[in-house]
C-alpha cells in the first residue's frame, strides 16, 4: 500500500471566521495555523499548501494572560543605527490589532516558500465587519 500525496491541483479549499473575542492570543494563534496549514485534513500532506482561508474577527478583543500585557514586547528594527523600535503588547492591541495576531500566526507556520504561501490565506480585522461574505465562511468556535 502506498501512502496517499496531495496534489496541489487537488486541493479544495474552504473558508473559515474565527471571532477573537475573549480568545486567549496563543490558543487562537495555534488554532488558525493549524488550519492554514491543513493539518485538520485526512489528506494533509507536508510539502504542498492544502490548507483553507482563516479570517479572524474582533482582534481588538483579544485576550492576554497574566502581566503580558505590560511586559510582552514587540520589536521592529530598520536596519539603521539607533533604529529599533519597542512596543509593549497593550499599545499593539490598541493601535494595531491586526499585526499582533499576524505576528502570532506567522511565527508558528513554517519558515521559507511554503510557509509565506500559507500565511498569504490569513485575514484579520480588528473589528466584526470582513468582505469575504461572498466565499461563504463557516463559523469556527473556539472553546
Amino acid at each position: 500500500m502506498t501512502t496517499f500525496m496531495q496534489k496541489k491541483a487537488e486541493v479544495a479549499r474552504k473558508w473559515y471566521v474565527i471571532d477573537a473575542t475573549d480568545v486567549s492570543l496563543g490558543r487562537l494563534a495555534s488554532k488558525a495555523a493549524h488550519i492554514l496549514r491543513g493539518k485538520h485534513k485526512v489528506t494533509y500532506t507536508p510539502h504542498v499548501d492544502c490548507g483553507d482561508y482563516v479570517i479572524v474577527i474582533n482582534a481588538s478583543k483579544v485576550k492576554l494572560t497574566g502581566n503580558k500585557l505590560t511586559d510582552k514586547m514587540y520589536y521592529n528594527h530598520s536596519g539603521y543605527t539607533g533604529g529599533l523600535r519597542v512596543r509593549s503588547a497593550k499599545t499593539m492591541r490598541e493601535s494595531y490589532p491586526e499585526e499582533m495576531i499576524e505576528r502570532a500566526v506567522k511565527g508558528m507556520l513554517p519558515k521559507g516558500r511554503l510557509g509565506r504561501q500559507m500565511y498569504k490565506k490569513l485575514f484579520v480585522y480588528a473589528n466584526d465587519e470582513h468582505n469575504h461574505q461572498a466565499q461563504k465562511p463557516v463559523e469556527l468556535k473556539m472553546n
